[in-house]
């Protein structure tokens, strides 16, 4: 965990609610994405972040720092977020679709590209980051969100695990075949961006080269 989210929690712990706010501050937007993606639906995910938020407050005292505080959070994110997902089902309330999809502002997706420095540089990257959030969406939900906690949260397979309650095995099987899924995908968005182009687009943590390319 870093020095500064302990110097935090340890504030928190002492009843310091200002240190409290700059961890909500920071891992917010991040565990509204996870929760989103998971519950398909804003107003649930807002609901399950502010009660995460609270709940982890009130449990401080039994984080002791063996995990970063945000892996420690994001554990009870999930967990929150999988129940209520269980309840709406049992229920018969969940929506078909996504009400609320992901979009290019809700997170930003890591693009990275070779010898594009032109002017229409960023045109580029929000037209591949929105062909990436579609890509994405095909993903069976296990697959999309151990690619997302990888890729785009950065986490190590061993804290995925431990938010997932999977082995590191399963992690790393689960990310594997999310990118040759995602590959397959992103293949025809290369190809029609590039055209005759050689370079290789690289989206979160897969290389796509044009069919035919190597």
């Amino acid at each position: 965990m870093s020095r500064d989210d302990l110097a935090l929690v340890e504030k928190a712990k002492a009843g310091d609610k200002a240190a409290y706010r700059q961890l909500v501050e920071r891992y917010q937007k991040r565990a509204l994405v996870l929760a989103r993606d998971i519950l398909r639906s804003q107003e649930d995910a807002e609901d399950v972040v502010q009660e995460s938020f609270v709940k982890a407050y009130l449990s401080l005292d039994k984080f002791e720092g063996k995990s970063a505080f945000y892996t420690w959070f994001y554990r009870i994110v999930y967990n929150m977020a999988i129940d209520v997902k269980r309840k709406k089902q049992r229920r018969g309330g969940e929506k078909a679709e996504y009400e609320d999809s992901l979009t290019s502002d809700s997170i930003d997706i890591p693009v990275s590209t070779q010898r594009f420095h032109d002017p229409q540089q960023e045109v580029f990257r929000k037209e591949v980051s929105s062909q990436i959030h579609t890509a994405m969406e095909q993903l069976s939900d296990e697959h999309r969100q151990a690619i997302f906690m990888r890729e785009i949260d950065g986490m190590s397979y061993e804290e995925i695990a431990l938010v997932l309650g999977i082995s590191k095995g399963t992690v790393m099987s689960r990310i594997f075949y999310a990118r040759k899924k995602l590959q397959q995908l992103l293949q025809g968005l290369a190809s029609a961006i590039r055209g005759d182009e050689d370079d290789e687009l690289t989206v979160v943590g897969v290389g796509v080269s044009s069919p035919g390319k190597v």
